[in-house]
């Protein structure tokens, strides 16, 4: 899975293609001359894009501006961009979005010492990295500091600031060095006089792979590499491209140690406000893309409450926007505690286009190598020349393949799902359906039809579901058919199939079951579990019944979204040739069984498609999945057809989008996709004309004063405005957030407004929230958030605290479940003296409840103090805090419950054995306040999407 985040970017299963596979892009067949000419005005501006390997990025460069290239789908050279945004025949778009992380293999080692099986060495790791440097001098800027896999650049940040800052990770040689020498000679291990560490006579080698391919990470794996041997390890630099590392790393069994380290990048294929698989993604074992994959031949990393928690997230098991938040909250701190992958960086990727190309989109995720570029672009000629890093990384198939980056930027186009993603908003669009959502809410159910069916993979038959049975929500969907690329219309067959693949290869069976691949039924048997009927009201409308919720309806659809991307025929000869053993869906599971990973653009591959449908022709078979449904002369037809364009076009990749694909060279290294301007396609040229230009917030003004008064009362204000327009209504479009953050970089003040009609704002600053700031430098942040385009403007100032204060600071959380809100009055003493602190417990709605007890915990860096656990109590509570660090109040079992509430805060003396000046870190669960729409990003706001949007390995 691997690199830019596509697995590192995960086609994230959809039971929308369904379902059958996770995204499923398929690709295309060729429209007669004469056809083409009758409907010109169907599908894309362009007739033909030509994608074209350039490995050296400086070459590409060099190639648009010569004007031989339209644009080069990679980051430029970043040492280029400031000169190449003075040249009038190019126009370079900024991409947020990308990540660079660490992934570390935590196998242990039969007779050696494998470091990384220690969790204090993975987690001494983040003092190792010097990730200010790399986005100094590795990125040139072009980034920021990454702690989790949430970045600034994420809609969920803001919900995770106070996590991910508490972690308070600073490049510190000497902690990592001692931190890694305890936990090895605690292990068994020494280290000698040569410096070197040693375990049973023998050096402690580590083995890194590094991306030799991108400069950006070869200079950071070279950073890590030689700090690890300046710890004492042996290291062993091993490099390669993505297609070594999909074999390397995330295709062997990790007990083997063939790595120990390896440098991954993800990438986004489109923006999403709410993502629901990015913590299972990058953290938990059950999504199979953590080391061992979820294939029962490897050694697996596990971790059970990771994977509670993440599926629970997944799966729309929560009762609120705060539960969800909670739970992510968890997921993203034990993420980072096993640090088994480690996040260095989030990027902002320069791309070029030459002057003379029209309609190329900038999404907020994937930037202008989104799927609406190549859908709205214009040349000259209506031929497009697209640069590629890489053409060809990884395989083409759309269970477990399309993992790479560079082949989801192609296919992107060849596919049309049934919803994506508004590419400046994040909101859920209909493409190839529409939908009424009928929900009970997260705690009530409906009735699901009796004559309600789903797929029985024990009994091999459709079944319906019955009485009794009931799910949350039920989604009505309207589907928009088109001529598949071969020509045959799709009907609901199509989709039959999709849905009868997501059940048969979602369900193991037995260990021995040959509908079974552990990369895709690691997901796929999440929606098994929560598909709970299909029932077909005409051919192309369809209700789905699903026992999941989610607190936008829209979010229900398109988790729910039943679509097919390939022909029924083809998914059925592709399932042929994996069950006879001939390829295998997904990377681990053809290393486990020494067999091909199976490619549709790859001939060798395309012809095992073609001899299973071949055989189907000459056995007039139906797919049990279809028996009296399909009649022998209508499968017969599909046969001949899918036949017919693997002969023609050398390749298997049949699908239903405005591109179709027309050739893969491997020899010439090119792609070619042409336009499908076939009548029955939905879309007319221009239908995403929409997302031309978005409506981005700017900020005017901010009136801030260099210095503030602790303690005192003070206004800030300023002014903002829509770019490109003079009609909006500001007060209802725009929200402005701020931030400050303290001289430790803790966030202690943060708040949402709402600016006047005209634009004009005043961020009104109590005495009680002056009294957070640092005796000294503090940073403040504004950022203004259009609701038409969710990338934030950002204004950055410096601001001095000076005074002493002597006042109280209020603290607040939310519990568990959000029953009950936490509000605590902090008195801070000397250095040595006992702090107060009020406690308050009041019920959801503010109300001060009388006599509700609780136990209450101490903790200074994730560490219980002892003796200062106090079980059933109340009111007022004392401490002496006598040691600078990050403190935890933790009020647990409040009313006897199982509720608790964290406050956290940072206690740091000004000066040694004198007055203590409190800086207060985070007020826990601001989501309250704050909706999770923006990032906080010191450049631009961007996220990734959940079921269409993938987080892919570049």
């Amino acid at each position: 899975m691997a690199d830019k985040r596509i697995k590192d970017s995960y086609p994230k299963i959809r039971v929308v293609v369904v379902v059958a596979s996770l995204i499923a892009l398929l690709l295309v067949p060729l429209p007669s001359p004469s056809h083409v000419y009758a409907q010109q005005q169907k599908g894309p501006y362009l007739d033909e894009v030509q994608f074209i390997h350039y490995l050296d990025e400086n070459v590409a460069t060099n190639e648009v501006r010569a004007r031989n290239l339209d644009t080069y789908f990679w980051r430029l050279p970043l040492d280029l961009v400031q000169s190449l945004k003075d040249d009038p025949n190019i126009t370079i778009y900024d991409a947020p979005g990308g990540s660079l992380s660490l992934l570390l293999n935590p196998a242990p080692a039969s007779d050696a010492l494998n470091p990384f099986s220690i969790r204090e060495v993975r987690y001494a790791m983040n003092y190792l990295i010097d990730r200010d440097l790399i986005v100094n001098e590795v990125l040139k800027g072009f980034g920021a500091p990454m702690y989790s896999a949430f970045g600034q650049f994420d809609p969920d940040y803001i919900v995770l600031i106070d996590v991910i800052e508490s972690f308070g990770f600073k490049y510190n040689r000497t902690l990592a060095d001692e931190m890694v020498s305890k936990a090895l000679t605690d292990a068994g291990a020494a280290k000698r006089a040569d410096g070197k560490w040693y375990y049973n006579d023998k050096p402690i080698q580590v083995k890194f792979f590094i991306r030799g391919d991108d400069p950006r990470r070869k200079t950071l794996g070279e950073i890590i590499a030689t700090d690890l041997e300046r710890l004492g390890f042996t290291v062993e630099r091993i490099y390669g491209d993505l297609n070594k590392a999909f074999n390397e790393v995330y295709g062997s069994d990790p007990k083997e140690l063939r790595w120990h380290l390896y440098t991954e990048g993800w990438g986004r294929s489109a923006f999403t406000r709410y993502d629901a698989s990015l913590a299972a993604q990058m953290y938990a074992p059950w999504f199979a893309n953590m080391p061992g994959f979820q294939n029962n031949a490897f050694w697996n990393y596990e971790n059970k409450e990771l994977d509670d928690l993440t599926e629970r997230i997944f799966t729309g098991k929560y009762a609120s926007k705060d539960e969800r938040d909670s739970l992510l909250r968890r997921s993203v701190e034990l993420g980072v505690k096993e640090s088994v992958r480690i996040f260095i960086a989030s990027t902002i990727d320069p791309y070029i286009v030459r002057k003379g190309v029209d309609g190329m989109v900038q999404d907020f995720g994937a930037g202008i190598t989104g799927r609406f570029s190549l859908i709205n672009a214009k040349t000259e000629t209506g031929v497009m020349k697209v640069g590629m890093k890489q053409i060809y990384q990884g395989s083409w198939n759309p269970v477990g393949g399309l993992r790479d980056w560079y082949s989801t930027r192609i296919s992107s186009a060849i596919v049309d799902p049934a919803t994506f993603f508004n590419p400046y908003t994040g909101d859920v669009i209909p493409v190839r359906a529409t939908w009424n959502v009928d929900t009970r809410g997260p705690d009530d159910k409906l009735d699901v039809p009796a004559d309600a069916i789903v797929w029985d993979a024990y009994t091999e038959q459709w079944k319906q579901v019955g009485d009794d049975v009931k799910a949350k929500s039920k989604v009505t969907f309207d589907l928009k058919y088109s001529k598949w690329h071969h020509g045959i219309m799709m009907d609901k067959n199509d989709i039959l199939y999709a849905i009868y693949f997501l059940f048969e290869w979602g369900t193991k069976e037995s260990d021995d079951d040959p509908t079974y691949d552990p990369e895709y039924t690691a997901t796929a048997e999440k929606f098994v579990n929560t598909l709970k009927g299909i029932r077909f009201v005409d051919d192309d409308t369809v209700e789905v019944y699903v026992d999941y919720w989610h607190f936008d309806p829209n979010y229900i659809a398109d988790y729910a979204g039943v679509w097919a991307t390939m022909p029924w025929e083809v998914y059925a000869a592709m399932e042929k040739a994996v069950i006879d053993g001939k390829a295998a869906f997904s990377r681990s599971q053809a290393n486990a069984k020494n067999i091909p990973w199976l490619s549709l653009i790859i001939a060798d591959d395309a012809n095992l498609v073609k001899d299973a449908l071949t055989q189907f022709r000459s056995s007039n078979l139906i797919p049990n999945a279809l028996k009296g449904m399909v009649s022998v002369s209508d499968a017969n037809a599909r046969y001949n057809a899918s036949i017919g364009w693997i002969d023609s076009k050398r390749h298997a990749m049949i699908s239903n989008g405005p591109f179709y694909l027309e050739s893969y060279n491997p020899e010439a290294r090119t792609i070619v996709i042409k336009a499908f301007r076939d009548a029955t396609y939905p879309f007319e040229k221009g239908h995403w004309d929409m997302f031309k230009q978005p409506m981005l917030a700017k900020i005017a003004s901010v009136n801030a004063p260099l210095t503030i008064e602790r303690g005192k009362s003070v206004d800030i204000t300023g002014s903002v405005r829509i770019e490109g327009s003079t009609s909006v209504d500001l007060s209802k479009d725009v929200d402005i957030y701020y931030f400050l953050k303290d001289v430790n970089g803790s966030v202690v003040i943060d708040g949402h407004i709402k600016p006047a009609r005209d634009g004009r704002f005043e961020i009104r600053l109590e005495g009680n929230d002056t009294g957070r700031l640092s005796k000294g430098t503090n940073e403040l942040k504004v950022f203004a958030v259009s609701s038409l385009a969710l990338r934030p403007d950002i204004y950055t100032t410096s601001i001095i605290g000076i005074g002493e204060f002597t006042g109280s600071i209020k603290l607040t959380s939310t519990s568990t479940t959000g029953k009950y809100k936490v509000m605590i009055d902090w008195y801070p003493s000397d250095v040595g003296k006992e702090s107060r602190f009020v406690v308050s417990i009041m019920d959801d709605k503010g109300n001060i409840l009388d006599d509700v007890r609780y136990d209450v915990v101490l903790a200074i860096n994730g560490d219980q103090l002892s003796n200062t656990l106090r079980k059933n109590v109340t009111g007022t509570q004392s401490y002496i805090l006598d040691a600078q660090g990050n403190y935890t109040l933790i009020i647990d079992n409040i009313n006897g419950e199982d509720e608790k509430a964290e406050v956290a805060f940072t206690y740091v003396p000004e000066f040694p054995l004198a007055y203590t000046t409190l800086l207060i870190a985070v007020i826990v669960m601001l989501a309250l306040i704050l909706l999770p729409l923006l990032l906080p990003s010191p450049f631009k706001r961007l996220s990734y999407a959940g079921s269409t949007a993938t987080t892919a390995h570049n």
